[in-house]
């Protein structure tokens, strides 16, 4: 993952992503749950619940399909 924000920072928005898959969910729910801090909406607790999923999920996906290239 740092690697990833390394490469977010030089601008390599696709070399980030490859590296790692979650970081565009991540730093959406990072942004959103730092927004919510200050600003409260109406259904937060259902878009955070989303965007937890969500990023979970990538993760989750991207390890397997990860795992698969690795020991095939």
């Amino acid at each position: 993952m740092q690697r990833a924000i390394a490469l977010l920072c030089k601008g390599e928005f696709t070399a980030a992503f490859y590296m790692y898959p979650a970081i565009y969910p991540l730093l959406l729910l990072l942004l959103f749950l730092g927004f919510n801090f200050f600003l409260k909406f109406k259904h937060d607790s259902i878009i955070k619940i989303g965007l937890m999923v969500t990023t979970v999920l990538t993760m989750i996906i991207s390890y397997i399909i990860k795992m698969k290239i690795i020991f095939n």
